[in-house]
This record gives structure tokens, sequence and C-alpha cells, in this order.
């Protein structure tokens, strides 16, 4: 019999979670630590505390993967029946399990508990199960598997999510390695200046013929990331093939919208660019408010490259302290290019920083003209080489919490593009 296991579902127990009283964090922790084993999860399902609707999932879930792995279920009350339903599916039965129930035991002696006769009901195992001892709680996880023709495991964890991540790293992560058929690694490529649909038509063939690796895209506040994802028999070997992939896409005219591989963020990007050419940044911002600075900051270390910000909201404000002309607002508005680009020259100028970055627009939803509608912006950067003004004409339709951020990219992308 072949006991690799190759691919999962997860199976959350609990009405709470039906009814939004919790958020069902538990699914998402689990996908991770499957996808690093090179487990394929094809599918969550959260069902209530309902023998029936268990058993149908159970079996539902057992008829496509090779392993399930639940999390809920295992206290000591009557609803709580996923060992019970578990055993029956495989045909076992339950039979108590005296180390558990001197854990269980100890445990209320050692908080200082009085133990209710319903404790005993966690010390209740299906016959064969494998036990792995709960060290932050009274219900030990477990896990069983099938007959000797059936391949099939459900591995039963508890629900806290204080005892699920210890337990699954500690004592589920080993005896999972041992099963593993091969090893998935992903790297993702972060992209700003092409949208999700110009970048798929651009690589849609790689997407389509490559199996291994995967391409997927995804995307957020005018940003595209492309997940590169490949199996192999080691993490090297995986990561190897990540790699040829993302040069394939560097060599396309994708590359030149590229701004990362597994960073994080655009401002982490701006940042580290900066560290590397010694280069020293300050801000001068309207409408995003202090945004980018606040951006910046975020990133620890980072007064190294980053003299400090100025929010001038106010065109008085923006002439005191920025230098910019009163003509210039007479003649072009706060919002325009000639503003921008005197912000820019102006914040450089006053901090000695070598690079001067403005933001100026409307961000609404009010205050847009028919010239000049909500979503106008102009993004200035000033350096010894020049002055460089990009325009951005965002939807009227976007919240103001959207025009803000993504005029904020825009700062940060403006600066990898004129400093290289």
């Amino acid at each position: 019999m072949d006991n690799k296991i190759r691919s999962a579902e997860i199976l959350c127990v609990g009405t709470e979670l039906l009814l939004g009283d919790i958020v069902n964090t538990n699914a998402a922790f689990l996908s991770q630590k499957l996808a690093e084993l090179g487990i394929c999860v094809y599918r969550h399902t959260a069902v209530g505390d309902n023998p029936a609707r268990l058993r149908d999932a159970l079996s539902r879930a057992l008829e496509s993967a090779d392993m399930v792995i639940t999390s809920g279920g295992l206290g000591p009350t009557y609803d709580d029946l996923t060992k019970e339903t578990v055993a029956e599916y495989f045909g076992r039965e339950m039979e108590l399990d005296a180390h558990s129930l001197g854990r269980i035991e100890e445990y209320f002696r050692r908080t200082g508990r009085v133990m209710t006769e319903n404790n005993r009901k966690q010390a209740m195992m299906p016959r064969g199960a494998v036990i792995f001892d709960n060290d932050y709680g009274t219900a030990p996880a477990l896990a069983l598997c099938g007959g000797e023709n059936d391949s099939k495991t459900v591995i039963m964890l508890p629900g806290p999510p204080s005892e699920i991540i210890p337990i699954f790293n500690d004592k589920v992560l080993p005896y999972l390695l041992s099963r593993r058929n091969s090893v998935i690694a992903s790297r993702n490529i972060h992209i700003f200046g092409i949208g999700e649909s110009a970048v798929e038509t651009v690589i849609s063939d790689i997407m389509k013929c490559s199996k291994n690796p995967t391409v997927a895209p995804y995307c957020k506040d005018g940003e595209v990331r492309l997940r590169v994802t490949a199996s192999a028999q080691t993490e090297n070997e995986a990561l190897k093939i990540c790699d040829e992939m993302i040069s394939r896409i560097e060599a396309t005219e994708i590359g030149q919208y590229i701004y990362g591989v597994d960073i994080d963020s655009l401002e982490r990007a701006v940042v580290e660019f900066l560290r590397e050419r010694g280069l020293t940044l300050a801000c001068a911002e309207s409408c995003t408010g202090g945004l980018v600075s606040k951006r910046i900051t975020d990133i620890s270390g980072c007064s190294d490259v980053f003299l400090g910000g100025c929010v001038t909201y106010a065109n008085e404000a923006k002439m005191r302290l920025l230098g910019v002309r009163a003509e210039t607002l007479e003649r072009y508005g706060a919002v325009s290019e000639q503003t921008a680009s005197e912000m820019a020259e102006g914040i450089r100028a006053a901090l000695g920083a070598d690079v001067g970055i403005s933001v100026t627009g409307i961000a609404g939803p009010g205050g847009g003209t028919p010239e000049k509608p909500v979503g106008t912006v102009f993004v200035g950067i000033s350096t010894e080489r020049g002055v460089q003004v990009r325009k951005l004409s965002l939807s009227a339709m976007r919240s103001r919490n959207y025009i803000r951020n993504v005029s904020s990219n825009n700062a940060f992308d403006i600066i990898l593009k004129f400093c290289r």
C-alpha cells in the first residue's frame, strides 16, 4: 500500500464558525504548512457540531483527498464528536488511553482546578490511533489511518489556535514529514505600473503551458503579484525551478515593471534601493496626508535614508515651508504639475536630501472640477538630475483611501524608476 500523502482537505468543526462568532484562522495556518510539505489542499470546509453533517463532510473529503485534517470537536462536552465520527467512519471502537488520561489528570492538578467526569471523554481514543500529546490544553491530537487496503488518513487537532499551532509544529509535522511525496516552494514577483490583464496578456503562453512551476497572478491597489510555485524532491530543487521561471518572466516586457522578488512592499523596496545607493529622501505631501512618510517609517531602520517629511495641506503652508511661489498657485492651482515640481524641489532643499518627493491631488469624494476631477493627482520627484512629474488620473468611483494609497504607491515607483 502506498502511504504517501499527496493531497488533503481541511475540515473545521464548530457551530461558532458558521455563526461568525470567531474567524477561522486555523484553515489558513494549516494550508500554509501543508503547502510547505508539498501536500496539495483541495478544499476548506466548515461544519457545525452536528454528527450527520460531520459524517457527510468527512466522507466527501476522503473521497477526493488522501488526508483530512480536522480542527475542533475534541472537547469534553456531548457535542464534541469529531473522534467518535472518525472512529465510526473507519469502523474502530473507542477505548480509554491511560497515558492521555494521566496527562489530563496531571493538568488539572497542576492548574488547581477540579476535573469533572466528562473530561475523561478527552482520553477516549479510536483503537489504533497515533496520539500526539497536547502541552497547551487537555485535548490530545491524534491521527487515524484506514485499514490494510485503505491509505486514507485523518488527523484530528484541537480548535484553539494557541493549541493547534504548537501541537502541529512540534508533534504533527514530524509525522507528516515521513509521509510527504514532494516539496513545494514558492517565490513572488512584485509588479507595479501595469495591470493584471496586461500582465496576463504578455505571459499568457507561459502561464498556460507551464505545469511545474505554475504561475498565478494576484492584484491589489494597482499592484500585481505573480506567485511562482514549483514541486520537487527537495526545497533547493524546487527553488531552482522557480528561479528559472523568474528569469524567463524578467526577460519579457514585464521586466521593466518588476520592483522586487520576495519583497513585502514597495516602501521596503525603496528603502533598500536608497540604502544601496547611499541616497537620502525627503517627502512633501498634500492629499496623501503623510501616508508616504508613514509607510516609509513603518520600515525599521529607515532613518539612514529618510530625513523627514512635511504635510502641507494649505496653500500658505506650501509657500511658507516649501517655497512654492504664490504666482504658481494662482496661475496653475495647488493640484498641478508646476506645484508638484516646486514642492519636490522645496522639500529637497529644505532638508538637504538627495531625493525630494511630492504628492498633490484631489482624493475626494468632493473637491473635483470638470477640468480636475476627483482622482487627479500629481507626483513629483527632484534630484540633482532634475525634476520629473507624473500625472495620475484615478477613477472618481474609487474611495478616498484607494486614491491616497495608489498615489503613495506611485511616489515609491517614481523613486525606483527615476533614480536608477
